[in-house]
């Protein structure tokens, strides 16, 4: 709990102006409620044993003024204090999306996408309430406890000091349970987290389970998750369900005893009625923000449970690191020299050495695993080399920025990725719009035979994953995209797979007169992508065991020829 404080107590010195309302907000709660048990005494002393006339005519503007600045000191400080909350929210899930995007591709394919997107929503949402509502609660019930605590002395130090040694026993039981809520807080949020990732996967792949019939099945996975969810939920319910009867039991000890030896002190007429009314009131009201004390201890274990898991994310640093010089240049030659990579100690590459010029069509080819996918994944950086080197016009790629080596490379995948927006903001993802340019590269990629049919053209808007597209149309808005920013390489990584063959044909014609601007990677799906490569490279198990043009190959490798039947 005191480290939670530690990390979050800063963030509210960015928002002095609203903090102070906020602390002024909570000092009127707590000065109207040790006034409300004041007011107790004259009313029972003055008004009605002494019978003053004078004090019952002031008493009700008195009751109305205390009231009212309970109720809009409450006002000011939960305003003020929810605005700070849900605005450090905000920055904080934009400082985790931010961190998130930069880690590398080894992250990504090592926790589920679902996982993610509940730390970065309902753990969050957790860490919220320490913000907006645990921390300034907490100063809001400490000062009511200081106003209060100070009255119930002034009043009466002897009934008072009963009450003070008895409640602080509660601190152990409590502690107990804070263990335990802590301890049901991380499970439930990992549950969570785990369900929020089934649900993912089914919404995903609807197609393959509707095809197989399979929704039974994905409902009982499903159901499994839910009832993990529920199950620590449950847990964390009973578990802060036994503060309150602790807080009663302790407190009614507490209370009881006060009673009786303040009742003693009335009948020897040590203290008069109203003054034991007034000090009996205030005890009851010191009761709840105690209470409520303990209560927030309790959710705090919940905050902090999920400050862990988001801590877990932030403290991951990616390997992939950006270098410092700018790529200005155009790319004239790609060299690999001895490059190896390994996943997870399993070697995908082998001593791959390359040297490739501007104007220069590389085919890749091989077998599923074969490694070429691995290769083209180091030219755009998404790993780097096991060992051996990768240079770009002879410097290390290492040494330039990822952003300005990625304005130079296009990679289109078999994979394609559709945004929810404009056909035209697809297209110049990134960038500017720049309209002509748009339909430029849509040309090029022959797409817009169908946008042109289209009733708000290239400004229609795409669905998500661009489903109110076909396949091919997908790709060729893929292919736009990577055209529109005039790369000095690109990578094609069966890009053209859902193309029919006149399409595929056309973009490949197209593919040919950027030859010469460009150098062009192509792993390949068809015979007809890479008949006309300047170079074609054979991989098996991570290495390249043959390389020359198509004829060449065709005589002299005999694991080409039987991938050139199945091609």
């Amino acid at each position: 709990m005191q480290n939670l404080l530690k990390q979050y107590l800063p963030y509210l010195a960015g928002y002095k102006k609203q903090f102070f309302f906020a602390v002024l907000g909570m000092i009127a709660v707590a000065v109207g409620t040790a006034g409300t048990a004041q007011l107790i005494k004259p009313v029972l002393d003055d008004v009605f044993i002494n019978k003053d006339t004078e004090m019952l005519m002031v008493m009700p503007f008195l009751l109305v003024g205390v009231f009212a600045l309970k109720g809009i000191g409450g006002y000011v400080q939960t305003y003020y204090t929810s605005y700070i909350g849900q605005d450090v929210v905000r920055k904080l899930r934009d400082n985790l999306l931010a961190h998130l995007t930069y880690q590398d591709m080894h992250f990504f394919r090592n926790i589920h996408s679902g996982e993610l997107l509940s730390r970065v929503t309902n753990d969050i949402t957790r860490i919220q309430m320490v913000v907006s509502n645990i921390i300034p609660d907490l100063i809001r019930e400490t000062l009511t406890i200081i106003a209060l605590t100070g009255y119930i002395i002034y009043e009466s130090p002897k009934l008072a000091l009963y009450f003070l040694i008895i409640m602080p026993l509660a601190i152990f039981p409590l502690s107990g349970l804070a263990r335990k809520m802590r301890k049901y807080s991380k499970l439930s949020q990992e549950s969570t987290a785990d369900m929020t990732s089934r649900l993912g996967e089914i919404l995903s792949n609807i197609e393959v389970i509707k095809s197989n019939s399979s929704q039974e099945y994905e409902y009982k996975r499903f159901a499994k998750e839910n009832q993990n969810v529920f199950k620590f939920l449950m847990k964390q319910v009973k578990t802060n369900a036994l503060t309150s009867p602790i807080m009663e039991i302790l407190g009614s000890v507490a209370i009881g005893i006060v009673i009786y030896i303040g009742g003693k002190e009335v009948i020897d007429g040590h203290m008069t009625v109203g003054a034991f009314f007034a000090f009996a009131t205030a005890l009851f009201m010191l009761y709840t923000p105690i209470k409520r004390l303990s209560g927030l201890y309790n959710k705090a274990q919940d905050a902090i449970a999920a400050n862990a898991r988001m801590h877990e994310l932030l403290d991951t640093e990616p390997t992939v690191i950006s270098g410092t010089k700018e790529l200005t240049g155009p790319i004239e030659t790609v060299s690999f020299e001895d490059v190896s990579l390994n996943y997870n100690d399993v070697p995908a590459l082998k001593n791959i050495s390359l040297q490739v010029k501007k104007g220069e069509s590389i085919a890749l080819v091989g077998d599923s695993g074969a490694g070429k996918s691995s290769l083209v994944n180091l030219l755009v950086r998404f790993y780097d080399p096991s060992s051996g080197k990768i240079l770009i016009n002879h410097s290390d790629a290492k040494d330039f920025t990822l952003t300005s080596l990625h304005k130079k490379i296009s990679y289109v995948t078999q994979r394609i990725y559709i945004f929810n927006d404009t056909i035209a903001a697809n297209v110049a993802y990134g960038e500017k719009i720049d309209e002509k340019r748009v339909i430029k590269a849509l040309k090029k990629a022959y797409a817009m035979e169908f946008i042109d049919k289209l009733e708000d053209g290239v400004y229609t808007l795409l669905s998500e994953s661009g489903d109110n597209l076909s396949g091919g149309q997908r790709q060729r808005i893929a292919l736009a995209r990577a055209l529109y920013k005039e790369p000095n390489i690109l990578i094609l990584d069966e890009a053209t797979s859902a193309l029919d063959n006149k399409s595929e044909a056309l973009i490949q014609k197209a593919l040919d007169e950027l030859r010469s601007e460009m150098i062009t990677f192509t792993v390949a799906h068809r015979l007809s992508t890479i008949e006309n490569a300047d170079t074609i490279l054979v991989f098996k198990e991570g290495e390249i065991i043959c390389q020359g043009t198509h004829d060449s190959l065709l005589k002299e490798c005999d694991t080409y020829r039987k991938l050139a039947k199945k091609l």
